[in-house]
């Protein structure tokens, strides 16, 4: 845990958001250098960066297992890249340099995802250490656009299947429902995002003057965008249904509470389903950015156009493209005034069920249940991963599991991410185990 924790503090240093528009493109390749480092260290071998056609590095290797017959083989997947500190100042911390406190370990991807990488890492490391070889032939791929949703990786796998080749498949790029309790998720959602655009004018207008009788493009906008859920708060777009079940481990309401920082006196909006069901079983329309007049610029003006982004998350069960078109035709129905609407698709990524009925999936439980001292249990994924679905494509058989060392107080994409040391050392320890599990070196 002692070298973990310098290598976690080098990986961080590293501003290594894959848009150049933010940080320096060099960031991003030195953190690919230092991936690559680590693994050949650690001792995979054929280490190398691959460039993808979104001009980033994706670092590859892969070790047989020498003198053996045909054994089992593990894939194991990261991104090195994240997300925007935003404003600096309401960081606690330096976002940029390994900070303990209180027993955790703060800086943009310290969890998400250069903690998951180096829990891989751990794992591997330990193995050999203890083994003296690994028990499994060992595949890693550690992108570096995740957080972009630009599938360099997708297009680099999809030419190269030969590097995603695995019996198992795991996506170290999630974690535990709660601190100390070993997760698994089993289902994301799909996504897909659009642009709506509302014209009323050709110009703004005097509101002294012309309001009350002239067209508002803002006030057109808002009023399709609250037509996208009913009373209760639930999404409810025309064609779309929204009256899924969740059937995993239900999600407890204080919880929620606590991880979601409500304010008093606000209640979850839980409709006629349960939390469970409105965020992994149905499907969820949220406004994430919107174009107007700022507070700061204010005038007396009636607007004459006014845009937005809504991002659509949707169950695995539904197409997320037949989603986003029923939401670009629910827009531009429900836009008043006659306005002239543009939607129109932004990005789109499909949702991911993942098989619990294999020889691994009980493999990884065991071994769960051995790190945490309590059996795992499943969860969802609100967010999308786009690659769980490429690889469940190119690779058929393989078992995909999805688990790392997030938890709700790592507080991923906000200020202050942090990593807990415990959930990490626990989820390597599981990682070691499901692969001496695999490879017949654990009683079941």
């Amino acid at each position: 845990m002692p070298r973990v924790r310098d290598d976690l503090a080098r990986l961080v240093s590293f501003r290594s958001v894959a848009n150049a528009a933010i940080e320096p493109v060099e960031e991003c390749r030195r953190a690919a250098e230092a991936v690559a480092e680590l693994l050949t260290e650690v001792g995979v071998a054929g280490v190398e960066a691959i460039p993808t056609a979104d001009e980033s590095l994706a670092v590859v290797g892969r070790t047989a297992v020498a003198g053996r017959r045909r054994v089992l083989s593990v894939l194991l997947y990261s991104h090195y890249d994240v997300v925007p500190v935003g404003d600096p100042s309401l960081w606690t911390v330096p976002p940029w340099e390994l900070t303990e406190r209180e027993g955790r370990w703060y800086a943009r991807g310290s969890a998400d995802c250069k903690g998951n990488f180096l829990a891989s890492v751990l794992a591997l490391r330990a193995l050999r250490e203890v083994l003296g070889e690994w028990p499994v032939e060992v595949a890693v791929v550690c992108e570096g656009s995740e957080e972009q949703s630009s599938g360099g990786l997708e297009a680099l796998v999809r030419a190269r299947p030969d590097l995603v080749q695995a019996d198992t498949i795991l996506i170290a790029d999630t974690g535990n429902v709660e601190a100390g309790l070993p997760t698994l998720t089993t289902s994301l959602r799909g996504t897909g995002s659009v642009l709506v655009t509302v014209r009323t004018m050709e110009r703004a207008a005097h509101s002294g003057m012309f309001g009350g009788a002239a067209p508002d493009a803002l006030q057109a906008l808002l009023m399709a965008l609250a037509k996208l859920r009913d009373a209760s708060g639930e999404t409810t777009i025309d064609g779309l249904d929204h009256s899924g079940v969740w059937d995993g481990n239900p999600f407890d309401a204080r919880r929620f509470r606590h991880d979601t920082a409500l304010l008093d006196g606000v209640a979850p909006l839980t409709g006629d389903g349960t939390i469970g069901d409105l965020l992994w079983a149905r499907p969820a329309a949220t406004v994430i950015a919107i174009d107007a007049t700022p507070v700061s610029q204010v005038t007396a003006a009636v607007h004459a156009e006014a845009r937005a982004v809504v991002n659509l998350r949707v169950p695995p069960s539904t197409d997320a493209a037949v989603a986003q078109r029923l939401l670009i035709e629910h827009l531009e129905r429900h836009t008043p005034f006659g306005a002239h609407v543009e939607a129109k698709p932004v990005s789109l990524g499909h949702g991911f069920t993942a098989r619990t009925d294999g020889p691994a999936y009980r493999a990884m439980g065991r071994a769960m249940e051995r790190a945490f001292d309590r059996p795992p249990v499943t969860t969802g994924q609100g967010g999308s991963i786009p690659l769980a679905t490429t690889l469940a494509e190119l690779v058929p058989d393989a078992e995909i599991m999805l688990l790392g060392v997030e938890e709700p107080a790592s507080r991923i994409h906000a200020t202050d991410e942090s990593v807990s040391p415990d959930e990490l050392r626990r989820t390597a320890l599981a990682q070691a185990l499901f692969m001496a599990d695999l490879g017949g070196l654990l009683d079941a």
